[in-house]
C-alpha cells in the first residue's frame, strides 16, 4: 500500500496542494516529507492534513499552523512545573 496525504482547508474541505506530493512507500518518508514543506502547504493554502494508508485513514487532520501548536505544547509544558513548585 502506499502512504499519502489529504490536504484541507480548516473546515476539511479538501483542496490541491501547493507541492505535489509522491506516494510513499512508508510511514517515515511520507511524515517526513510533510515535516519539509508543511510550510510551502500552508502558504499554498491548505490549513491541516490528513494522513492515509492506501484507503485506510492513519491519523490527522492535523494542523500546519506550527505557531498554534507551540503554544499549546509551552503551555502543557508549563503546567506540570507549576504544581512541583
Amino acid at each position: 500500500m502506499a502512504w499519502t496525504w489529504r490536504f484541507e482547508k480548516a473546515d476539511g474541505t479538501e483542496v490541491p496542494p501547493a507541492v505535489q506530493p509522491e506516494e510513499f512507500t512508508t510511514q517515515g518518508d511520507a511524515e517526513s516529507w510533510v515535516g519539509e514543506v508543511w510550510k510551502d502547504l500552508l502558504e499554498g493554502g491548505a490549513d491541516q492534513v490528513v494522513l492515509f494508508d492506501g484507503e485506510t485513514r492513519i491519523y490527522g487532520p492535523m494542523s500546519l499552523h506550527g505557531e498554534s501548536a507551540e503554544s499549546a505544547e509551552s503551555a502543557e509544558s508549563a503546567e506540570p512545573a507549576a504544581e512541583e513548585a
